[in-house]
Order: C-alpha cells, then sequence, then structure tokens
C-alpha cells in the first residue's frame, strides 16, 4: 500500500460516516452507511457490527468489502479494499468500540438504537485515495512528541511517588494542554481502583473508588486497553453509574461512606489508559475534557506511552532502598505533651474503616496502616516510621507483598489533609515518614 493506514486514522473518528459497498453472491451491489471504523494496526481495521442486515449477510457469504473514508477537515476521501477475517464480541477490541460508539449514539440522538453486536475485524488490502478537491489541513496545536519527550525527562528526575504523579498531571497541562486528569491505582483484592492524585478540580477526590468494569475507567482497568470516547454519552457518566453500581455490589453498605469522584459533571470527551508495569496492572491515567472530540489517536498513543513510563518509574521507586535517617529534623512531640479535647478515632475491622468522631476518614488497606502507626504511637511513644517495616508488619495484612504501598499512604496523607484533621503524616526521606498528632486521641476498637 502507498498510503500507510496510520497516516489516515483521523478519518476514523466518525465525525463523517463511513460508506461500505458489499455484493451478494449474484454479484448485486449494497451501499450503506458505517457508524464506526476503528484503527487496530497498520494492516488491520475493525468494523461496527450493529444489526443483521444486508450489508452483514453479503459479508458472511462474500468477505471483500469496499471502504471510503471521509477526513473530517480536508474532505479528502480514500477508499479502502477490505476482507473480512472474524468478529469479536468480547475483550478490549469490542470494550473500546462499545464505548466509543455509545458516545457517537448519544452525540446522533441514536442512544435508544445504536447497540455494538460485535467487532468486526478486516484486513486492508489496499488503499486509494479518490481524486478530487481538497481543503488545506490545519496546523497542530502542539509537538506531542516534543511534550513527551520532556514529560518523560521530568518524571525520570521523581525521587518518590508523590512527586512522580504531582509532575505527570503538571505536565499533562503543560505540555498536552489537558487540564483535567487523575491517576487511580488498582486495588486487586477490592476489584476496584482508588484515586490517589487529581489535577483541575476543586476537590482532590483522594480516595473516591471506581469498580473494576464500570465506566471508561473501569473497562480500561479490567481489559487493559486504552478507552476513548468523543462526545457526552449517559452510558459511561460516573455520578449515576457508580452508586448504581455499588447499590447493586458487595459494597453497597459504604455508600453512606462515598468519597465523591473528581471529574467533570459533563465530560464531552474521555479517555482511559492502563497504567502497568511488565504484566501487573498498578492503575489507570484517566482524562477529560469538556470539548468534543478533543482527544485523538495521536493523543491516545501518547498517553500510553506516557503510562508505561509511568508505571516502570513506580516500579522502580517501590523497590529503591530507603534514605538513611536525617537526624536534623525536629520529631513530633511526645503525647504526654498535648493539650485539649481527645479526638475519638473509630476502627471499623469487617472493613479496616476509620471515622475521626463521627466522620468518615479511609477504609481498606490505607485504614488498616493508619490503626497500626496510631497504636504504636500510644502504645510505644512511636512517630517515626519506614515503608519497609510497614510492608512486612503482618497487622496491615497487605494483599500482596508487591502490593504499592507508598500510594496508600499518599492517599492517606491527602484524606488527612483534605479533612483537616489534627493528625497528619510528614516525608523525611525515601521510605521514611513521621507521624504527627496534635491533639490527644482515643481509639476505639469496633
Amino acid at each position: 500500500m502507498t498510503i500507510k493506514l496510520d497516516a489516515i486514522r483521523e478519518c476514523f473518528e466518525g465525525v463523517i460516516p463511513a460508506t461500505i459497498a458489499t455484493a451478494s453472491p449474484d454479484g448485486m451491489p449494497n451501499i450503506a452507511l458505517l457508524s464506526q471504523v476503528q484503527f487496530v494496526d497498520s494492516e488491520h481495521v475493525a468494523l461496527s457490527y450493529q444489526f443483521f442486515n444486508k450489508t452483514r449477510q453479503n459479508v458472511m457469504v462474500n468477505p471483500r468489502v469496499a471502504l471510503v473514508l471521509v477526513h473530517p477537515v480536508t474532505v479528502t476521501q480514500y477508499r479502502l479494499a477490505l476482507e473480512y477475517l472474524r468478529t469479536e464480541t468480547a475483550g478490549p477490541l469490542f470494550e473500546a468500540m462499545k464505548a466509543k460508539l455509545a458516545g457517537i449514539a448519544s452525540h446522533t440522538g441514536m442512544g435508544g438504537v445504536f447497540r455494538l453486536l460485535g467487532s468486526d475485524v478486516y484486513r486492508v488490502l489496499n488503499i486509494q485515495k479518490i481524486p478530487g478537491e481538497s481543503l488545506p489541513a490545519q496546523p497542530p496545536q502542539r509537538n506531542l512528541l516534543a511534550g513527551l519527550r520532556t514529560t518523560t525527562e521530568r518524571l525520570a528526575a521523581c525521587g518518590d511517588l508523590d512527586r512522580l504523579l504531582a509532575e505527570t498531571l503538571s505536565c499533562l497541562e503543560r505540555h498536552f494542554g489537558i487540564r483535567h486528569a487523575m491517576v487511580l491505582m488498582l486495588d486487586q483484592p477490592g476489584g476496584r481502583l482508588y484515586t490517589v492524585a487529581s489535577h483541575g478540580y476543586e476537590a482532590s477526590g483522594a480516595g473516591s473508588e471506581i469498580p473494576l468494569g464500570q465506566g471508561v475507567i473501569g473497562v480500561a482497568a479490567r481489559e487493559r486497553t486504552p478507552i476513548r470516547i468523543g462526545h457526552m454519552t449517559s452510558e459511561y457518566a460516573y455520578s449515576r453509574a457508580v452508586r448504581e453500581s455499588a447499590q447493586d455490589s458487595d459494597w453497597a453498605s459504604a455508600l453512606e461512606t462515598e468519597i465523591p469522584l473528581p471529574g467533570l459533571a459533563a465530560p464531552r470527551s474521555q479517555l482511559a489508559v492502563p497504567i502497568s508495569a511488565g504484566q501487573r496492572l498498578l492503575g489507570v491515567l484517566y482524562v477529560e475534557s469538556p470539548l468534543d472530540l478533543r482527544f485523538t489517536y495521536d493523543d491516545e498513543d501518547a498517553l500510553v506511552a506516557l503510562a508505561g513510563q509511568l508505571g516502570m518509574a513506580m516500579h522502580l521507586l517501590q523497590n529503591a532502598p530507603a534514605d538513611a535517617p536525617d537526624e536534623s529534623q525536629d520529631g513530633c512531640e511526645p503525647p504526654l505533651q498535648q493539650d485539649g479535647t481527645p479526638l475519638a478515632i473509630r476502627h471499623y475491622r469487617e472493613n479496616d474503616s476509620i471515622f475521626l468522631d463521627d466522620d468518615y476518614l479511609i477504609k481498606g488497606v490505607a485504614g488498616s496502616i493508619f490503626w497500626t502507626l496510631l497504636r504504636d504511637f500510644l502504645e510505644k511513644e512511636r512517630t517515626e516510621f519506614t515503608n519497609r517495616e510497614l510492608r512486612l508488619d503482618a497487622r496491615i495484612r497487605l494483599p500482596d507483598v508487591s502490593d504499592n504501598l507508598e500510594a496508600r499512604l499518599i492517599l492517606l496523607s491527602k484524606r488527612l489533609a483534605d479533612r483537616k484533621a489534627p493528625v497528619h503524616i510528614e516525608k523525611t526521606g525515601r521510605g521514611r515518614f513521621r507521624l504527627c498528632v496534635e491533639r490527644p486521641i482515643r481509639l476505639l476498637d469496633e
């Protein structure tokens, strides 16, 4: 092929519907509009299968089809010769196309009609540019490759996870023009993801949760594939979907302690990219925008590369040795020198949820960590701790030796800060931190 498939990916965004031509065994042609064309790789595309119509009947007996795509800016037309290979009804490709189709259906007022039955995978045999006039192409708003290079250089200089996450979100705005973003980490035993860092929102949303398989973020994590939507769709609206999912799940009892997910009230573009290290899923990088079609295939490529760098940096930081203790820093005052009304800290063993007086703070592994720190503070008057000793502490019951303990500590620290609690965590070095308690505390174990 003289024209490479990845050079015309802008034609696949669904701005202008594609036209597909098929033929019956006796040569009778049939032409129809197509809802979605998905770029798979340099030799394959996938077409949405929604109805068992004449097009579908023809393809099943005659696998050769012709497809006409139109560039949304230049209106240049391309004719593709395709050969049908297979239909996928589950998995990463199907889920990515299902999410994208939901946005297209909502945008065109066809939400109750469009339903993806399968993703038909085709081999691209030839691409031809159809003769005709075209409009000039618009210059790109930014150089994504240059932005990716600068961002990866800055991430490489980060010495701890908190700084790594902050730098990632800052660079997304500075070099990619993405103002609304968040990073969620995987809690594998709980079957959910929890927000550990966000940017561009009034509230941090630290500790808010998404079940695996729910919405753009949950599906991207479950299928380990990028999920991108270019139009607003109620099917993937988290303000409604998360609560409905929780009501039907094992953690319905936690609705009263639900932390609102940070996010736009009506995102018109969404992109969720898995963060992995080797074969291990660590979390999801999620970005959104109030604009239609804000994120393109090129944005997706850039963020997939960035997420790969982020995952490797997380892995390296998790296994880095702790710094030597900094003796120059003053420790917190011992418990006997504290004044004020005691703060009642209540712990529920069933799910390790923690309440400060009657206000919910955190649950799960982060709650277990906090309870362990508080017990050592009162019983042993300890304020200095290391990540390594916590990782080996049987009281915490970490789900896996490879679990990202530092992410749990960042979450706990942010929740304490969000609640303006008289207890906070100070980082004293890589792999080291200090628990500071500003009021007397009283522990209640339920």
